[in-house]
């Protein structure tokens, strides 16, 4: 399934730009370059609901396919609002939180990903 490999390959991109991007934003030195962030954070979102929608048509469970959609929700809704959470010195609290709901989505689009494979018959090109 072509368009399941390319979701999972645009989060996996995303997801290590984020990372990257993540740590410079944290230490101070990439306050510049939050919007850049955001849109990529964005486009792993996307990326992650089209493979929660690519893995309800294959028939996955309903539980993942929904955990996915609303991971989908979390991950930048807490993105977009952390600055104004925790401002004083437990911010950092927050940080951690942010990062471990962004590594928990690349890790539901990987699953997504490879159950999609399995569940999705091979097919021959002519």
């Amino acid at each position: 399934m072509k368009l399941a490999t390319v979701a999972q390959w645009t989060v996996r991109i995303c997801g290590l730009v984020l990372i990257v991007l993540g740590a410079l934003i944290w230490t101070g030195h990439g306050d510049q370059l939050v919007d850049v962030h955001e849109t990529f954070g964005i486009l792993l979102v996307i990326g992650l609901w089209t493979l929660a929608f690519l893995g309800a048509r294959a028939g996955l469970p309903v539980g993942l396919v929904v955990v996915a959609f609303v991971w989908g929700l979390i991950a930048p809704a807490l993105g977009l609002t952390q600055a104004n959470i925790l401002n004083n010195g437990w911010h950092w609290v927050i940080q951690v939180i942010h990062l471990l709901i962004g590594l928990g989505a690349i890790g539901i689009a990987e699953q997504l990903g490879r159950r999609i494979r399995k569940a999705t018959p091979a097919t021959t090109a002519a």
